[in-house]
C-alpha cells in the first residue's frame, strides 16, 4: 500500500507539469513529491539493517537516492528524475508482490498430497 500511495502521489507531481499556472504547476509538483518523500522516509526507517542484511542495506540505498532524485526533481522542475523513481517503485512493489504470492500459495508437495488425500 505504501508503494502504490508514493507511485500515486508521483504520478500527480507528473501531471502536475501540464498545469498552464505557474502557481498551481509548483503547487501540484512539491506538495506531491513531498508526499511520496514522506513515505519513501517511513519505507526507509522501517528497515532493520542488523536483521535484513544486504537486502535491508541495498533498500535502504535504493530509499536515500529515491529521496535524492526527487529533491533534485522538484528543485529542478524535471520530471524524469520523478518518472525513473516511478520506474523503480513500480518494479520493488511488483517484486514484494509476486513473493508474497508465492508465499501463500501451497508448496508443491503441499498440493499433490493433498490430490492424492
Amino acid at each position: 500500500m505504501l508503494f502504490d500511495g508514493a507511485i500515486r502521489f508521483l504520478e500527480r507531481a507528473v501531471v502536475g507539469f501540464s498545469c498552464e499556472d505557474l502557481i498551481d504547476r509548483n503547487h501540484a509538483i512539491n506538495n506531491n513529491i513531498s508526499r511520496a518523500q514522506q513515505i519513501i522516509s517511513e519505507l526507509n526507517s522501517s528497515l532493520n539493517i542488523e536483521e535484513g542484511g544486504d537486502l535491508a542495506t541495498t533498500l535502504r540505498r535504493l530509499y536515500d537516492y529515491f529521496s535524492w532524485r526527487l529533491s533534485q526533481s522538484n528543485l529542478n522542475k524535471e520530471s524524469q528524475g520523478i518518472r525513473e523513481v516511478i520506474r523503480h517503485l513500480t518494479e520493488l512493489r511488483d517484486a514484494w508482490s509476486q513473493m508474497l504470492l508465492q508465499n501463500s500459495q501451497p508448496a508443491p508437495r503441499e498440493v499433490s498430497a493433498q490430490i492424492f488425500a
